[in-house]
């Protein structure tokens, strides 16, 4: 049996290549709008970042987010986008498990 190809993607916060599944994107429509793109296929520029808590805080304080894709977001994006992570994170571990 031919082994599968595994998409890698780098962080835009720690700069580690790591599987797609593993990471989370963000990406800015054409209109400016910012989102969290759970499924990785929306139209639009994106960035990754690691489904850790701290990678999430990071881009918060050094506002990475803000620079890579030329948008001013509200503190209520980055706490919605911390507890996408935790929850995330926290499903992962429990399902791990199984």
């Amino acid at each position: 049996m031919k082994k599968r190809k595994i998409p890698m993607r780098k962080c835009v916060v720690s700069n580690e290549m790591k599987p797609k599944k593993e990471m989370i994107r963000i990406v800015r429509s054409k209109e400016g709008e910012v989102s969290i793109d759970p499924s990785g296929k929306m139209p639009g520029r994106g960035a990754y970042l690691s489904m850790e808590p701290d990678v999430v805080q990071s881009s918060w304080d050094k506002q990475i987010l803000d620079r890579l894709l030329n948008v001013k977001l509200s503190d209520e994006f980055y706490e919605e986008l911390l507890g996408y992570v935790k929850h995330q994170k926290a499903r992962r571990e429990l399902f791990a498990n199984e």
